[in-house]
């Protein structure tokens, strides 16, 4: 297999979180070894969203790269709440 090629191709094309996940997913491939083609790629797919969201949520929250959070759903959205809360509650 090409994985090599393939995580170097991801990431110079822009999707950094596609080229971790697969290579996340090369090294315990015990553990995704029974999904199938398409629950994988989807698990790849929303890596890289997920990647993107938290980047997306850091740069308006004004944070410099170094201390932004490792991208995770309830990360996201406890920042996203406390972002759109009044000044007042906070």
């Amino acid at each position: 297999m090409l994985t090599h090629p393939t995580s170097a191709r991801l990431e110079a094309l822009g999707f950094t979180g596609m080229a971790k996940a697969l290579d996340e997913q090369r090294r315990a491939s015990d553990t995704f070894e029974n999904l199938s083609f398409e629950e994988r790629l989807g698990l790849l797919v929303d890596r890289e969203a997920s990647e993107r969201d938290a980047k997306r949520l850091a740069t308006r929250l004004g944070l410099h790269p170094s201390d932004r959070p490792p991208a995770s759903k309830t990360s996201i959205c406890v920042a996203h709440v406390v972002s759109t809360m009044p000044s007042w509650l906070i």
